[in-house]
């Protein structure tokens, strides 16, 4: 796919069934009640970790950019020290759009967060490997800001270095994991990862949402591209 001809998909002639809207809304809000119900235990011992850990919250609140690009709060376990300066991740995240980031061991692909980033905690280290510091995203799923299978939602300063070709990924609601989580996660460039979302977006059903979220527990379990 060619990034330049991605925002023509956006999404002319793409109309999403109501049928298929109103089952993913219901399956968000079902599974995701299920697993805070389910995962209280984990998430108690998580937040009691952080706590322990280093001072500061034990949530981590960001705003985010969502569908249509209208903002909302998102939730994660804090997973660096609570007076880390954002500049460091405001200049990797500008490196990586325009295609200057790290690339990872293998060079086949640019790491899209900081490698051994000095912000992080120990405990935070075990969350982001285990992805368990992406659980709190539950509670903006049951609230309708996020959907279980979607792109990931940018940080309004990301957005500021899209070109228009880019704003395509934020035509529907972000997600905790997607096409692009269990295709490369950490370890494509950003024009891959554009296209990954777009191609989603242009082919997305039930039994794609399923076969993503079947796909990313092993992603997950194996900590495939997590850092």
């Amino acid at each position: 796919m060619q990034i330049d001809n991605l925002q023509s998909i956006s999404f002319e002639g793409n109309t999403t069934s109501a049928f298929y809207a109103a089952a993913k809304r219901w399956v968000d809000i079902v599974v995701s009640a299920l697993l805070l119900v389910i995962l209280a235990p984990v998430l108690g011992i998580c937040a009691l970790a952080v706590r322990l850990d280093s001072p500061g919250p034990v949530l981590f609140r960001q705003q985010r950019v969502g569908e249509q690009q209208k903002p909302f709060t998102m939730l994660k376990f804090r997973s660096m020290f609570a007076s880390n300066d954002a500049r460091l991740h405001k200049e990797y995240t500008a490196a990586f759009i325009q295609g200057k980031a790290q690339t990872n061991e293998s060079g086949d692909g640019a790491v899209f967060k900081i490698v051994d980033d000095p912000r992080i905690t120990r405990v935070g280290l075990w969350l982001r490997r285990s992805s368990l510091d992406e659980l709190p995203q539950l509670w903006n799923v049951l609230m309708g800001e996020m959907s279980l299978v979607g792109p990931r939602p940018p940080i309004p300063y990301e957005v500021a270095h899209y070109q228009p070709a880019h704003l395509g990924r934020l035509a529907v609601k972000p997600g905790i994991t997607g096409l692009w989580q269990v295709s490369g996660r950490s370890v494509t460039t950003f024009e891959q990862m554009v296209a990954i979302d777009l191609e989603y977006i242009r082919t997305r059903s039930l039994a794609l949402d399923t076969a993503i979220l079947l796909k990313t527990i092993p992603v997950v379990l194996l900590a495939r591209g997590a850092r």
